[in-house]
């Protein structure tokens, strides 16, 4: 399942194009919608049965699940590309990861891959975790759009003075290298429970300062969880963590005690949430990233899609790692989303959170196409 741009190529002067769901960046994805094109412009978008009965002499195009404004990969670690994909658990994949690194094989190598497959499933914008200085310069000088997250560890909290020294140094020097139009320099601290709390509270702060776009991993897995709420979890991180205590709360609950959520994180997988939890994400307006092959094939459990529409958040999609995901296409991701949340979400839903939900994550003034738009700023997929 891939994606592409809409040409018109060697196509009629006027046609009619349409698909399952049709979205031109206004109100809610349309169903049993079509667009009219004449010489490679947008002249309307209507009920395909009125188009048709207002210009009989169109013919008609079939373009599949959706026509929508450019997909949006929300969360991606290209200089993870190198990394196969594996099904596991979260703990056995976190060990692949640092293995990974330290075998020199995650950096700019890794992440060329992963932008050449990008580019081969039409996604041009995206939320990408940096590791490396020089993939981060590669980001910043690609014709991409999103944010480029860097992306901050430290479990023990004697080392969150110098970690943040090293981190604004790193910034300045990234954002200087920033450009109209082009990827912006955003920070990750990697979740709560891997970067201390006055770590933490330090990259938040300086988030909310210089209005950096934030971007974090909670409430993942149940062992996440459990870490947080009484410490039965993962003992070897407790012991780098400097005499962790666990706070009683859910992680969520955790990182609005910190100040994080007043930073408006977006905020990525977000499995393991309450209703008390989602009400605390809703009222600092922060987005959330759903990367569903990543939680199937990490054992992490079903994303509550009913339990985040009934609180009204925004919620967009990303494909994670190629270690936990199958590919880097934002439309398979959706596919298999659809498949698993068939009760739950429609497919206007779906549509949404991959477009428009996608730009709020990252930051980003979704597109809207209008009359007399480019055809070639319409994409279809699925």
């Amino acid at each position: 399942m891939l994606a592409w741009p809409v040409s018109s190529g060697e196509r009629p002067a006027r046609e009619l194009l349409r698909a399952e769901v049709v979205y031109n960046g206004l109100g809610l994805p349309r169903l049993g919608a079509a667009v009219l094109v004449e010489e490679g412009r947008v002249l309307a978008v209507d009920a395909a049965e009125r188009l048709r009965r207002s210009f009989p002499e169109a013919p008609l195009r079939d373009l599949g699940f959706a026509l929508t404004p450019p997909l949006v990969n929300a969360h991606t670690h290209l200089d993870l590309s190198s990394l196969p994909y594996g099904a596991g658990s979260y703990e056995a994949f976190i060990e692949r990861v640092v293995a990974h690194g330290r075998s020199g094989q995650r950096g700019l190598r890794a992440a060329e891959a992963g932008l050449a497959e990008l580019e081969r499933s039409g996604v041009r914008i995206i939320g990408d975790i940096v590791t490396d200085p020089a993939t981060m310069r590669r980001l910043l000088a690609s014709e991409l759009r999103g944010v480029a997250y860097w992306e901050v560890f430290g479990p023990h909290p004697d080392d969150a003075e110098r970690l943040f020294a090293e981190t604004v140094e790193h910034l300045r020097a990234f954002r200087r290298l920033e450009r109209p139009g082009g990827m912006r320099v955003g920070l990750a601290p990697h979740t709560p429970h891997t970067v201390s709390a006055p770590l933490l509270q330090k990259l938040a702060a300086l988030a909310r300062q210089h209005r950096l776009p934030l971007q974090l991993h909670l409430a993942e897995s149940l062992e996440e969880v459990a870490y947080h709420r009484d410490g039965s979890a993962w003992p070897e991180l407790q012991a780098r963590s400097g005499g962790w205590q666990p706070s009683g709360l859910s992680p969520v609950q955790y990182a609005r005690s910190l100040g994080v959520l007043d930073a408006r994180p977006t905020l990525v997988h977000m499995v393991h949430v309450s209703e008390a939890d989602l009400r605390a994400v809703q009222a600092a307006g922060c987005a959330v990233v759903h990367c569903p092959r990543s939680n199937e094939a990490l054992a992490c459990g079903r994303f509550p899609w009913a339990l985040y529409a009934r609180h009204g958040v925004t919620v967009a999609f990303g494909t994670d790692s190629s270690g936990s995901s199958p590919s880097l296409s934002v439309a398979e991701e959706v596919a298999f989303a659809r498949a698993l949340h068939a009760d739950e979400a429609g497919p206007q839903a779906l549509v949404w959170a991959a477009t428009k939900g996608g730009y709020r994550a990252l930051g980003m003034e979704p597109p809207k196409v209008l009359r007399g738009a480019a055809l070639s700023e319409l994409q279809a997929w699925g």
